[in-house]
Parts: structure tokens; C-alpha cells; sequence
């Protein structure tokens, strides 16, 4: 026989109160007194008794839940970033509703079903947004941040890595340790992040003296990376560095490398970008760009909390640095 659920009538009709009064308890707390409340909350616990977290937020307008949108799941960095933002949210007192979306763009029925669940705010890491979308989450008094990349000239917060001085710096150390001829494999070209990364690597070279940069286009995944670095390295053009716009797309760059019969480094210099946990394995010993994470996901998280509190919000824009992480996979020429 299956257990009939508790309701909120039942816990009203035990402690002798009102259905609504059993509501404002669970809710906003507001205009009972600490007799009844105490009466509620013992009726209860008594009856094993779990309010609804959905119809609570109706009452506080308040739903404690946080949607994260990720696109690019099989990217070991993005799993990485969800389990902080849980951890972080969860301290809070968050719930976090996660939906991977399969596009570039935030599709029309994602963000219905966000708006649908009464989210309290948004985290969008590596999906796109469009200007319905802006309008949408506007319209309905939901806060949005927008992590580890940013939109020009928008209404959205934004928090990510410093990807251009990272380009510089990256560029500086290959220059410091004797390369001449540079490659870039880059993610989708229309991100903020593949366009800083690839802007700072390139104009940092310039200022050496470097100007010619073979660009293969990726899209952050071990399979481009590995096609994108057959590409160059059948090519004509001399090659001894290639910088790949993130660690996955660099261990595919490096497995290509290798079966071409190339060593790295001897034969070639591979760096990457985010430090990902796979990069320090002894096999690939990746030297790479370490973003800030546990500051960005900290910073990401207090920014939500503050605009989700607010009634004006204004945009702020968080670039944070990282470091370079120095392992095996760049050889020193000079």
C-alpha cells in the first residue's frame, strides 16, 4: 500500500492553525507568532512533514535555486567548474539546476525552462546568448552572470581569466626559450575567449618581430585539436611551438604529434590553457596557462548574490590572472 504524502493541510489541521498560516512558516516567516510557530514546526516534525521547495518560492518570491547552463560537458574543465559552483552554492544554502545545452545559443526552451522553475539567477559558462534571451531574463527580474567569458556592450556581468595578458605571457615565454615559428589552434572564433587568447598571443609575437602565425581552427575538443595539428604539422610552413587554446584540445595537438613521429618537446613545443588535471599526467606533462578557478567561481558566486539582491543592477566586468604552469611539453631552444 503506498504511503499517502504529507500535506500542508494535514500539518495545519494537527496544530490547529490555518493552511496559510502553515505556508507563511515555510515561506517569508512573516506575521506569526513564535507560539504557533512552534506549534507548526512540532505538527511537523511529528508528521514527517517536507515542504515543497517550488510552491515556497512562489510564497518568498524566492526559490533558492540557481541555474548553470554548460555546453561543452566533454571539456574536463567544465565538470571541474560544476562541482565548485555546487560546493560553493550549497554553503549558501543553493539548489543548482543544471542543463547542458547541445548549441552555440542558448535555445528558447532552456531558458523557458529556467524561468519555468522560478530560478533565482543564472550562471552561463560557455554558451552564447542572444538578445531575446537578454530581454527574457530581464523581463523576468532574473539575475544572470556570465562565466569565464563576456559580452560586449551588454547588460550581463561577467567574470573570467585575463585571456589576453595570458596570450602575451604565453607568447613571451615561447620567444624566451628560442622559438621561431609559431602555430595557434583556436576554439569557435566568436567567443571572447578564443578571440583574447588569440589576439594577446599575436600581438605580444608582433612586438618580438614575429609576425607570421599559422591559425588552425578548433573547437576545444580532443579531436580538433588532434586534426588541427595534423593540419599544420603536414603543411609546408616550419613549425616548433603551437599553442592550443585550452589543455584538451593540446593533448590531442600532442597525440597527433606523435603519431607523425614527432617527439614533444625535442621536435616540437605543445602549451595549452586551463591546467585541467589530465595535463599533469606523467604521459603528457603539459605545460599550460592555469586559470584562477576557485577565485573565479568565488567571485561569480558573490556577484550573483549581490545583483540577485539588488533592484538596479549594474553590470560589473571581473578579469582575474592566472599563472603559468611550467612542465615538460616546451623545450628551451636557445
Amino acid at each position: 500500500m503506498t504511503k499517502k504524502k504529507v500535506t500542508s493541510m494535514d500539518v495545519a489541521k494537527l496544530a490547529g492553525v490555518s493552511q496559510s498560516t502553515v505556508s507563511r512558516v515555510f515561506g517569508s516567516g512573516a506575521n506569526v507568532s513564535e507560539k504557533k510557530r512552534n506549534q507548526i514546526l512540532a505538527a511537523a516534525e511529528r508528521l514527517g512533514y517536507q515542504p515543497n521547495a517550488i510552491a515556497r518560492g512562489l510564497i518568498t518570491n524566492k526559490t533558492k535555486m540557481i541555474g548553470i547552463v554548460m555546453r561543452n560537458i566533454q571539456n574536463p574543465f567544465y565538470p571541474e567548474v560544476l562541482e565548485k559552483f555546487y560546493t560553493k552554492l550549497a554553503e549558501k544554502g543553493y539548489h543548482l539546476i543544471f542543463m547542458n545545452s547541445e548549441h552555440n545559443l542558448v535555445e528558447e526552451d532552456e531558458i523557458s525552462h529556467l524561468i519555468e522553475y522560478h530560478v533565482d539567477g543564472v550562471i552561463i559558462t560557455d554558451a552564447l546568448l542572444s538578445s531575446s534571451a537578454v530581454k527574457r531574463f530581464l523581463k523576468n527580474d532574473i539575475a544572470v552572470i556570465l562565466f569565464n567569458r563576456y559580452i560586449e556592450n551588454s547588460n550581463y556581468s561577467a567574470v573570467f581569466c585575463d585571456n589576453y595578458f595570458a596570450g602575451q605571457e604565453i607568447a613571451n615565454y615561447l620567444v624566451r626559450t628560442g622559438h621561431k615559428h609559431f602555430a595557434f589552434i583556436s576554439g569557435p572564433l566568436e567567443t571572447s575567449t578564443t578571440m583574447d587568447r588569440k589576439k594577446g598571443f599575436e600581438e605580444s609575437l608582433a612586438k618580438h618581430g614575429f609576425f607570421d602565425v599559422a591559425v588552425e581552427i578548433g573547437n576545444y575538443s580532443y579531436e580538433s585539436g588532434y586534426a588541427a595539428a595534423k593540419t599544420l604539422l603536414q603543411s609546408n610552413k616550419p613549425i616548433d611551438s603551437i599553442f592550443c587554446g585550452n589543455d584538451i584540445t593540446a593533448l590531442g595537438a600532442m597525440d597527433a604529434a606523435k603519431s607523425l613521429g614527432l617527439r614533444v618537446p625535442n621536435d616540437l613545443s605543445v602549451i595549452g590553457f586551463d591546467d585541467i588535471s589530465m595535463a599533469s599526467w606523467p604521459s603528457y606533462s603539459l605545460t599550460t596557462w592555469k586559470q584562477p578557478v576557485d577565485a573565479m567561481v568565488n567571485s561569480t558566486v558573490e556577484l550573483l548574490m549581490n545583483e540577485m539582491n539588488e533592484e538596479e543592477k549594474k553590470a560589473s566586468i571581473h578579469a582575474l590572472p592566472g599563472e603559468l604552469i611550467i612542465r615538460d611539453s616546451v623545450k628551451d631552444r636557445l
